[in-house]
């Protein structure tokens, strides 16, 4: 029964590991050495993932800086209508991207905000800030749900040892609490930024121009066809899987 149950779970495994990876050799295959290494050498291609990388790891740092605090706060704490601010965080994987993109709009691009956002010399409509603010809405349930798990699981005696050990409430945070709860945070950074990276229905509704990859892909495909749209994308994946493999194997070297 053991060898059975074994094989069982193995086979089910490569089943699905064969999905995954399939379509990523069906198009690497397709799109050919040459057709890949021109892509490389199209300025247009490599400035459009120039942008997609540069504008979600930016609104990553950002989220950073701000969801970092609030996850803290809701892994630490027990409080009314916790379960609220919980739900609140995953709305944005939810709703249909595109009602994303629209509600962006309404929220960012009329009124008093358009005013203020305005005022300060930020406009969103076919703008990398309108890139950004699309990114970041949809993708940051992902860094914040995963600095929440890695708090949960520091161990709070750690950091009341450090406060009677002389640290305050900072210093504890940041030399005790964020070293051991980097693996996650950092994992919940590359879940943000790759699922940035991959963002379309709500960035082409704020901003087709600049083209990121993904709406790249779109233009091309509707414009030309498989045949120019597919070494865009072939690009977009080996830059994305290159880098994302290099992160999380620093950060696990790092953790052991």
């Amino acid at each position: 029964m053991k060898h059975l149950f074994n094989l069982t779970f193995i086979l089910l495994s490569v089943l699905v590991l064969l999905f995954i990876v399939i379509p990523l050799v069906g198009l690497f295959s397709g799109v050919g050495w040459d057709g890949l290494r021109g892509a490389f050498l199209d300025s247009e291609i490599m400035l459009s993932v120039w942008l997609t990388m540069r504008v979600s790891f930016l609104g990553t740092c950002l989220i950073l800086l701000t969801g970092l605090p609030l996850a803290y706060l809701i892994a630490r704490n027990d409080f009314k209508g916790k379960s609220i601010i919980e739900s609140i965080i995953d709305i944005p994987v939810m709703i249909p991207h595109t009602a994303a993109g629209i509600a962006l709009l309404m929220a960012f691009n009329q009124g008093g905000m358009q005013r203020f956002f305005k005022s300060m010399g930020i406009q969103f409509i076919d703008t990398e800030a309108g890139i950004m603010i699309a990114m970041m809405f949809l993708s940051s349930p992902f860094l914040i749900n995963g600095a929440k798990e890695g708090f949960k699981n520091v161990d709070p005696k750690l950091e009341n040892v450090a406060r009677t050990l002389g640290a305050g409430r900072f210093s504890a945070f940041f030399r005790v609490v964020l070293p051991n709860a980097q693996k996650d945070i950092v994992n919940g950074m590359l879940m943000m930024w790759s699922r940035g990276l991959g963002e379309f229905g709500a960035v082409v509704i704020i901003a087709y121009h600049p083209m990121v990859a993904p709406v790249m892909i779109y233009d091309r495909f509707n414009s030309y066809g498989l045949s120019y749209s597919a070494p865009v994308a072939a690009v977009m994946i080996a830059v994305s899987l290159t880098t994302f493999l290099l992160v999380r194997g620093l950060n696990n070297r790092k953790r052991r």
